[in-house]
């Protein structure tokens, strides 16, 4: 059983689902595609599994079944592609709710016929999995579904304590005193811990309002390997100069980028679902004109901070050191809608969630797979974000996808 640790700041904030959505050429079969989603969550138990609550410990944890607890729908309607606007408009109406993750499952899929083969919309919690992680299933799911290539089983094993985070990594002075201080005055308030159903019944609501819009753009394959190319002669990486570009058209000092680290973990076992990704803010003040100066001074502190674990890894130290009480409360709290201050400190300081002000741009990076033929990625739209970008190069085509609150 692998209880919920970093990932419980996952857990009572709403907007925590994300989105693969992808195509194949491979010719549409509905028993197919149900006995294809039946083999992946045999091979991966927390399709198996909600939510569950050890009310003693107040611990939550991935309770899971022996059935498959994925959501799938066969519309009868068919799509152009993926490209086709009706998928944005099916994403909407997957996620205009909170999902309750003690009662359904943490992944919905809706396969569709499409004019050139399946098109597939992969709707993640973040319980489930990190944009890595997702992106892995969604390949695993277009090789089983294209060519009978059936995946490994794959146990979860997950961080589980501060001890699993890499050495280093500690949090900087002020950080801890922060965290130390929330967790004493908790303690000091004396109130009752947030209960998931309260937090449920209050994001339910809270997503129903909150509007967010969704846009694609697809750049071919010439004009990226035009880009890529220009990067290399200027020591960047693409997302270095995606970065730059967000910078001055939103006018923007600071933008969060995630980053996979399971290279750095030891006991990650290939293809687990589950989160092992951090995420870190780039700060860049002095706007220079000149995109490729800029792009240049956005690689340097990039580099500079993934080479820094107390930089690389300092929000999952905070999920690690906060009591869990703190991390529950934190959204609702710095809404108003909970009375804790030591919350509101850490949802408003820590987490900007009493309003949508921050940048953030998520690379899944690029991949080649001969079984699809058009693939992008729908970031989190947290309720800290203004807008969020999510980027995925598939066969040389890169998609964007922006989510935006105006």
């Amino acid at each position: 059983m692998e209880k919920i640790f970093t990932e419980r700041a996952h857990l009572m904030c709403p907007h925590m689902t994300f989105g693969i959505a992808m195509s194949t050429e491979a010719s549409f079969d509905g028993a197919r595609v149900k006995k294809s989603f039946d083999i992946l969550a045999d091979k991966h138990p927390f399709l198996r599994a909600v939510i569950g609550h050890d009310a003693e410990g107040n611990s939550y944890f991935y309770d899971v079944t022996d059935t498959s607890k994925i959501e799938l729908l066969l519309p009868d309607e068919p799509l152009t592609g993926v490209d086709d606007p009706a998928l944005i408009d099916e994403y909407h109406e997957l996620t205009d709710r909170d999902i309750d993750v003690t009662k359904e499952g943490l992944l919905k899929a809706v396969v569709w016929r499409s004019e050139g083969g399946t098109v597939f919309l992969l709707v993640f919690h973040h319980l489930l999995a990190d944009g890595r992680g997702a992106l892995n299933l969604a390949l695993e799911l277009a090789d089983l579904y294209a060519e009978d290539k059936i995946p490994g089983e794959v146990a979860e094993k997950l961080i589980s304590s501060a001890d699993d985070l890499p050495k280093g990594s500690e949090m900087p002075f002020f950080s801890r005193l922060l965290v130390k201080k929330a967790n004493k005055d908790l303690a000091a308030e004396g109130s009752a811990p947030l209960k998931y159903e309260q937090y449920h019944e209050y994001a339910d609501d809270f997503v129903a309002n909150d509007k967010v819009s969704i846009s694609t753009r697809k750049t071919e394959a010439e004009e990226v390997a035009s880009m890529a190319k220009a990067c290399r002669e200027h020591g960047v990486t693409i997302n270095d100069l995606l970065m730059a570009k967000m910078y001055l058209e939103d006018d923007t000092d600071k933008i969060i980028i995630a980053k996979d680290i399971r290279e750095k973990l030891p006991f990650y076992r290939e293809g687990a679902l589950g989160n092992y990704a951090t995420a870190f803010s780039v700060v860049v003040k002095n706007h220079n004109k000149d995109i490729w100066a800029l792009a240049s001074e956005v690689h340097r502190k990039v580099q500079k901070a993934l080479a820094d674990p107390r930089a690389l890894y300092l929000v999952l130290q905070c999920y690690a050191n906060l009591k869990p009480e703190v991390l529950d409360a934190a959204f609702m709290a710095a809404k108003g809608a909970f009375a804790s201050k030591s919350a509101e400190f850490i949802g408003k300081m820590f987490f900007g969630f009493d309003a949508p002000k921050g940048y953030s741009i998520t690379n899944l990076g690029r991949i080649e797979n001969t079984n699809l033929s058009g693939a992008f990625f729908i970031p989190p739209a947290s309720p800290a974000i203004r807008k969020t970008v999510g980027v995925l190069t598939v066969n040389g085509e890169m998609r964007t996808c922006v989510c935006e609150r105006k």
